[in-house]
This record gives C-alpha cells, sequence and structure tokens, in this order.
C-alpha cells in the first residue's frame, strides 16, 4: 500500500486532504495493477467476511472495503459496497472521489459481466473528472481511462479500446508516470493484437522492454515486467516471455518481496509448462509455494504440479500431493480463484479412477460459493462442471439439466468463454440421447462462439488446463462427424456444405493455434462459382478422419456436393499414414510405398475415380486433415499408375483463406537466395552442393532473377531486396524445418534462422511500397520436423504467413542434385507455356518420374504445391 508514495504522488496533495487521497491513490494503484498484472498472476487472499464489518463507516472506508473484496476476487460483494461509496461521495458533494469509486465500480461490474452498468458507472466517473484538471487529478482521469479500454476491448472493440489506451499514454507521458506508459503500453500491445496488427504489437512490447530497462528498481518494475513476460507468453514469444519473467524475478529478489517472488516463479512455471519443459515447470512451481506468502499461490502451483504429474502418469508422486492441496483449499476464504482453484482440483481428479466421488463433493462446494457470492460466472462454471462429471458416467438426464442451467448463467453475464464449451457438452449430451436436430444446434452455438472467440484463444483459462486439442479441436471434428450422421436419415445439400466449412474452420483454427493469434481473416465462398463457373475442371476434396471412418466431401465440376466414408478406425489410419510416410523417404522402397500409398487411394479416390475422367477434371485440389499433410497426394496409386500421372494436384488450407486467381501472365521476375553451408550451431545439416546450379537453371529457363548466395545472403540483406527490387516469385534455396510449433519453423540464412513469424514482417512491408503479389514462394531444401506427427501444419503456416498466393516446398530433403533438375524443369514449363503451377508442378514431377535415378516417389513426389493452383 505504501508503494505510492514512491512515485512521488503525495508530495504535491495539500496536507488537510493527504489521507483520504492516500487511500483513493492506493486503491487505484491497486486496482490498475491488476489490470497491468500478468495473465497468469493471481490475487492474494484475505480476511475472512465477518471481520469486513461495514456499520457505521464513512465513505473512504467503505472504499478500501471495495478494494480487499475485489482483490480477493469476491466481485458482487465489492460491488455492493462500492455502489454504498459511491452514494456517500455524493452526498458529500466530494466529486474527485465520487469519479474515483465509480471507475473501481465499472471494474467490479465488468468481472461481472455486467457491460451496460459497468459502461454507465465508467462514463459518469469520465464526465465527473473533466472538469477537475489540476496535476493529481488528470492522473486520475487518465488510470479511468485506462479502465475504460479494458471494458471497450472486452465489449469487442479493440480499436476503441486502443484510442482511448493512447489517450491515456499521452497524459502518463506529460506527467513523467513511467509506470502508467509502461501498462498503457502493454494494453495497446493486447487492441493491436485483437485487430490482426501483430507485427506492430511486437514492436510495442520492444517499447515496453526498452522503457523497463530504464527504470530503477521497484515492486511496479517486478510487476511490468512479469506482466510484459506473461503477454509475451499469450502471444506464444515464449523466449522472451521468459526473459522478461527472469528479469521480474531477479528484481523482486533484490527487492526481498517475497510475494513478488512467488508470482514470478508461478508465472515461469506456467511458460516452462507451455513449452513442454516438465521437470522445470515443477521446481518453478515447488520454488513458487516455497517463497509466496499468498496461500491462494500456493495451491495453484500445487494443483499445475498435481495436473502435470497427473498427465505424466506419476500417480505415485501425484498422490503425495493430495493431503496438501486438500488441506490449503480447505482454508481459503470464499473467493473466484477459490472457486477456479476447487473446479481445477476436481477437474484434476476425474483422471484418478480411486476419487470417483471427491470431485462431486469440491464442485458442490465450488457452487454453494459462487452462490454465497452471488457470483453467476463462477457459479455457471461450477455447474457446468458437475454436468461434465454426470456426462463421464452416462447420467445424461441430470447433466443435460446442470449444463443448460449453467448456458443460461453464462450467457446472462457474458461470459462467452465458458458458454462455447457448455454449448458443447449440451451436443454431446443430446447427441447421446439420440436428439440429432438439438445436438446440431448446440454444436452450431459452439462454433459460432468459438469463431467469435479466435483472437482470445490462447489465453482463455490457463487457469484451467486450457488446450487447443483437448478443447477446441474435438469441437469440429465432433460436429463435422454429427452433420454428416444426420446426412444418412435426411440428406441435404446445405448441410453437406455446412460440414465442408466447417472442414475449413478447423484449418483455421489449428493455424490460429500454431500462431498462437488469429493472424489470418476467412471469408465465406461459394463453392458452386469456385467450381462449376471459374474452374470447371477442377475437384475439391475434403477428407477428415473420425475416430471410426474416414470421410470424404467432394465438389466435382456441375454435380452437388457429395460425401463417401470407410468405416476404420482412427488407430488403423494414422498407422497406415505413418508407415507410408516412413516409406516415402526410402528410394528402396516402391513395393511398400505402392502398397500403402493404394490403400489411401482407396479412401479417398477409388470411390469416384470413374466420375472423374466422366466430368473432364484435369486438376485435384485437397484440404487435407491431421497425418494426411505429412504425405503427398502425387504418389497415391491406382495399382497401375501414381495419381500424378493421371492429374495436376495441389493443396489448400480452405478456399476461405485463399481464393483461387489466375497467374498473371508477364514477366517472372525471381528474388533467389541459397546458402551452400549451413552456419556453425547448425553442422547437422548437410552441404548444399547444388544451390547455384539451382540458381543458374532458373536464369536459364528465361527467368529475371536477383541473386543473395552465402555469406551474402543475410536477413538483412532479403529483407532490403524485397523492398527494393521487382519480383514476383521468391525462391530460397535453403534449408529449413517445418514444425507443428511456430518456434521451430523457420529457414535458414547465412546469419542464422529466419522464424516462420517473421515472414510476414519480412514480405508484408513490401505489400505498403510494391502492391504487386508475390505469385510463389519456392522452399526447395525444407523437410518436416523428425518425429513430429504434425509437422507439415508448420508449412502450411509458412505458406500463409509470408502472404504468396502460392507456395511450392519439399515435406523431405532430398538430393539437392535432382532437385537443381527438378527445379529447372518446373520454371521451364511454368515460363514457357500457359500452364497453371498445378500442372508445371505435374509436368516437373513426371519429367522426373521417367528418368532411370529418379523414378521413386522419395524423389519427385516430395514437392506439393499450397494454395493458389492457377
Amino acid at each position: 500500500m505504501n508503494e505510492l508514495v514512491r512515485f512521488g504522488w503525495l508530495d504535491f496533495i495539500p496536507v488537510p486532504r493527504r489521507r483520504v487521497i492516500r487511500l483513493v491513490c492506493c486503491f487505484l494503484m491497486a486496482l490498475l495493477c491488476i489490470l497491468g498484472s500478468p495473465v497468469l498472476a493471481k490475487v492474494p487472499g484475505i480476511n475472512s467476511a465477518s471481520e469486513l464489518a461495514i456499520n457505521n463507516v464513512d465513505a473512504a472506508s467503505l472504499l478500501q472495503q471495495g478494494k480487499v473484496l475485489y482483490d480477493a476476487g469476491r466481485f458482487a460483494e465489492a460491488v455492493r459496497i462500492l455502489q454504498q461509496a459511491v452514494q456517500e461521495y455524493q452526498k458529500q458533494g466530494d466529486t474527485v472521489n465520487h469519479a474515483v469509486t465509480l471507475s473501481n465500480l465499472s471494474l467490479g461490474y465488468q468481472q461481472l459481466g455486467a457491460w451496460s452498468e459497468a459502461k454507465q458507472a465508467i462514463t459518469e466517473s469520465l464526465n465527473l473528472l473533466k472538469g477537475e484538471k489540476n496535476s493529481q487529478n488528470i492522473q486520475i482521469y487518465a488510470k479511468s481511462l485506462d479502465i475504460l479500454g479494458r471494458l471497450q476491448l472486452a465489449m469487442g472493440q479493440p480499436e476503441v479500446a486502443l484510442t482511448t489506451w493512447q489517450q491515456a499514454a499521452e497524459i502518463y507521458q506529460r506527467s513523467q508516470n513511467y509506470n502508467g506508459v509502461v501498462k498503457t503500453l502493454i494494453n495497446q500491445a493486447q487492441a493491436w493484437r485483437s485487430q490482426g496488427f501483430y507485427y506492430r504489437s511486437q514492436e510495442i512490447l520492444k517499447e515496453v522492454n526498452q522503457q523497463l530497462q530504464s527504470q530503477p528498481d521497484s515492486i511496479a518494475k517486478a510487476v511490468a515486467w512479469r506482466s510484459l513476460g506473461d503477454t509475451l507468453l499469450v502471444a506464444g514469444d515464449l523466449k522472451e516471455s521468459r526473459m522478461a519473467l527472469e528479469q521480474s524475478l531477479i528484481i523482486a529478489q533484490r527487492l526481498q518481496s517475497s510475494a513478488e517472488i512467488g508470482e514470478s516463479l508461478f508465472s515461469l512455471g506456467n511458460n516452462a509448462r507451455i513449452q513442454q519443459q516438465k521437470s522445470q515447470a515443477q521446481a518453478y512451481y515447488q520454488q513458487a509455494v516455497k517463497a509466496s506468502p499468498s496461500p491462494l499461490i500456493k495451491v495453484q502451483a500445487q494443483l499445475n504440479h498435481f495436473s502435470l504429474l497427473i498427465a505424466d502418469q506419476k500417480l505415485a508422486e501425484a498422490q503425495t500431493l493430495l493431503p496438501l492441496i486438500q488441506s490449503q483449499l480447505e482454508q481459503l476464504p470464499p473467493s473466484r480463484p477459490t472457486i477456479y482453484a476447487h473446479i481445477n482440483f476436481a477437474q484434476s481428479l476425474k483422471k484418478l479412477p480411486s476419487y470417483s466421488l471427491q470431485p462431486a463433493r469440491l464442485l458442490a462446494t465450488a457452487i454453494q460459493q459462487a452462490r454465497d457470492l452471488d457470483d453467476k460466472k463462477a457459479e455457471a462454471y461450477g455447474l457446468g462442471s458437475l454436468g461434465g462429471l454426470y456426462e463421464s458416467t452416462q447420467q445424461w438426464p441430470e447433466a443435460q439439466n446442470l449444463t443448460q442451467k449453467a448456458l443460461v448463467l453464462a450467457q446472462t453475464s457474458n461470459a462467452l468463454d465458458i458458454v462455447y464449451p457448455l454449448d458443447w457438452q449440451l451436443g454431446r449430451l443430446l447427441w447421446a440421447q439420440k436428439n440429432l436436430d438439438g445436438a446440431i444446434a448446440a454444436y452450431d452455438g459452439a462454433v459460432e462462439t468459438l469463431q467469435f472467440l479466435r483472437r482470445d484463444l490462447a489465453a482463455i483459462n490457463q487457469d484451467v488446463q486450457f488446450n487447443f486439442r483437448d478443447s477446441v479441436e474435438p469441437v469440429y471434428r465432433q460436429s463435422v462427424e454429427l452433420l454428416l450422421q444426420s446426412q444418412t436419415i435426411k440428406p441435404q445439400d446445405k448441410t453437406l456444405d455446412k460440414a465442408r466449412q466447417r472442414i475449413e474452420a478447423l484449418q483455421l483454427a489449428e493455424l490460429d493455434n500454431f500462431f498462437r493469434e488469429a493472424c489470418l481473416l476467412g471469408q465465406s465462398v461459394s463453392l458452386d462459382k469456385v467450381v462449376d463457373q471459374e474452374n470447371p475442371h477442377t475437384a475439391i476434396l475434403y477428407p477428415i478422419i473420425l475416430p471410426e471412418q474416414i470421410q470424404v466431401i467432394v465438389k466435382i465440376p456441375h454435380k452437388p456436393l457429395r460425401h463417401y466414408s470407410t468405416k476404420i478406425s482412427q488407430a488403423e489410419v494414422e498407422k497406415t499414414l505413418t508407415q507410408l510416410q516412413k516409406h516415402l523417404v526410402n528410394p528402396a522402397s516402391i513395393i511398400a510405398i505402392k502398397k500403402e500409398s493404394q490403400q489411401v487411394y482407396n479412401w479417398l479416390i477409388k470411390p469416384i475415380e470413374s466420375e472423374l475422367p466422366a466430368s473432364q477434371v484435369n486438376t485435384l485440389v485437397f484440404v487435407l486433415d491431421g497425418l494426411l499433410r505429412n504425405l503427398p497426394m502425387a504418389s497415391l496409386y491406382d495399382g497401375k499408375q501414381y495419381l500424378v500421372e493421371k492429374y495436376a494436384i495441389a493443396l489448400s488450407v480452405g478456399l476461405q483463406l485463399l481464393d483461387p486467381k489466375p497467374l498473371l501472365r508477364q514477366q517472372i521476375r525471381a528474388l533467389t537466395a541459397g546458402l551452400s553451408q549451413p552456419p556453425a550451431e547448425f553442422s547437422d545439416l548437410t552441404f548444399l552442393a547444388a544451390v547455384k546450379s539451382e540458381v543458374n537453371l532458373i536464369t536459364q529457363a528465361g527467368v529475371l532473377t536477383t541473386s543473395l548466395l552465402d555469406e551474402q545472403f543475410t536477413r538483412k540483406a532479403l529483407e532490403q531486396k524485397v523492398n527494393t527490387i521487382p519480383f514476383n516469385v521468391v525462391h530460397l534455396a535453403t534449408h529449413g524445418q517445418f514444425s507443428s510449433k511456430a518456434e521451430k519453423t523457420f529457414i535458414l540464412a547465412a546469419d542464422g534462422p529466419i522464424n516462420v513469424k517473421q515472414f510476414d514482417s519480412l514480405f508484408s512491408s513490401r505489400d505498403k511500397i510494391k502492391p504487386e503479389a508475390i505469385e510463389l514462394l519456392f522452399l526447395s531444401a525444407c523437410q518436416t520436423a523428425a518425429g513430429d506427427n504434425r509437422a507439415a501444419l508448420g508449412l502450411a503456416g509458412a505458406a500463409v504467413r509470408a502472404g504468396a498466393r502460392s507456395t511450392l516446398a519439399s515435406l523431405w530433403h532430398i538430393d539437392d542434385e535432382f532437385t537443381a533438375l527438378f527445379v529447372g524443369a518446373f520454371y521451364q514449363d511454368l515460363k514457357g507455356s500457359t500452364v497453371t503451377k498445378a500442372e508445371a508442378l505435374r509436368h516437373a514431377q513426371l519429367k522426373l518420374l521417367q528418368h532411370p535415378n529418379y523414378n521413386s516417389p522419395s524423389f519427385w513426389s516430395a514437392y506439393v504445391l499450397i494454395g493458389n493452383w492457377l
């Protein structure tokens, strides 16, 4: 509380009002530390409610009690106390404190999801403060703007929130309140991210870093570093996040603040957990328990440690934590964080068969505490979790009743992060009871809410074990399965199109999760228009792997959508796909490749193989799912021929993202860059002897080239060329890796790796100077990460992040002399005729298929085209 004196505010306050202003300033600073506090940091507990008697107290005491209740997560009680304080200050005619209390009342309403009440309170506050323009009051005005910005962002108005926070930052800057500047900059970064301006967001966070470096050590600085670290964690900048959190810990240790040490250790544990550094995460959680004086931090660190042990099947070790967690939970006073801790514990205990009864008791306690606190959002979460427990025991009616009650509460609280899992749960329950129409409606609601939440998914409920693979992906998959199941009862074209669009939405969601940001804006497209009118010789296939079958939705020109399925377990499918992927990289495995690829052909193509030539189809476009992405469709075998011998082939991450447009027939100008010798830290990668030959063959094909070779090829040099020379093709002949994790997806330059997240800043700056599109990005020596079943997601990420209309890349590393021949053949065909990119790829593959040294699919099928196939 006394830390405000360090900022020098009280030096300018007249003595008679010093006590009241100290309370007001302390309250505002405490609440604003919550605003700017780490995403994963927790609020310490407080004394019991019996110690908070409010009889015969003045307005300042009411304000202080409201602060204590808010800090403790008892938001409904805080609102009631603050409403009394508002009335008292209004009676006294104390304009400034009346405004301060209204601002904090708005914060309380925001926590309860009461947007209209929150807006009314903060608007009244700002109106009162407009007439109070002395140096102290202008600071309070800025803090109220901070609170308004938070409300605007929560209501889905990031552009307005950004303007509000910029206004607050100007006030802080003029008054040299650098801690205020840091908080508003972090908020602005979040607003930019919400609008999709990720590069701008990162630049602001760099500015925050610089601001913090120049400040002397203080508790506020430790909190700001932690806030920056947690913001970077949500953004997926895990390395930078850890560095910021370590700075926070160092400062807290120098100041000997056990509370801040505990908070920083807890955040470092969360960082390590997301990076799958499980032993480090456990060590940080254990240190947080020892260091923190906060009972709540101790419990939450133990809960995260507990869930990690269960995930690793270290059940005996996990059981040793049970008595500690149970005893400490019982000692926590009722609050929203306490309720969430009970639910977190119950969710982990569900995974231990021997504790089947205890989760129900924990959830009952959580629900009762929420009702006692009049916290509708927390009650919704508890009821929904209890409904999930009944679902696991197949008590369908009871589970449905609890879920529907929870859904009503969540909707009235504007708690969309709870609404979508409840809609999903209700859909599963109705499906289990054979109510397909009701189930479809519930799943539609869940998907609609997920679409709205896209930019916030990475940050949702990290303290309640959010995981994309468990919490988002199944919503889309099950929804598609349900829609296709309903087709067997009453077939409808609209239902099939909805299923097709949902598969594309899943692709978008996977890429959002890959980048940990909603960087892609999809648009609804008419499939009939794309195929029947604009591409009458193209068929589009949407295979999806479901638990007990493979389903394929297909659009053939001038025919309605249709679907077909093969009954086979997901485990069997994935076993076949994994074996085929392994054999494809071995040129000697042609027999095994043909056998396994024919199996995949039978699943995906055989049911329509006679219809394709009858409809004069010459190009197949696949929107692939799961492990299918790791395989080149060109290598599928029908028993006599490979698929590439009959069709040009391309991949798409969805028509919502990449609207196909014909290649502009103009002079092809290529910016080429190649690296023969990898940097020293990548000594395990091979020397690429044929890089210069590859670039020469591009030139010999008649393509105008500008080249950066070997030591000339640095990130800075590439960026400089991107921004200064005309080109419509980028060709990079260098090692690269595709991974299911963005931070491990990169290409190599002479000065080190260029990460996939840097692709948009590298190429988007050109868009402002030279608006012509990049028609093709060619990555000629890349490979998917070994042992990563979802590594091809990195290829899709690279394709869309670069902003090129098409991306051509290799799924695995192949002989670079072959690569040079392939590259020359591709550009020769693309340059010299009117073929599409997909056809140029096919012709190059067929040429090498006929070569006696390179006729194995291990060579010619490695390259895949993603995006615009025209």
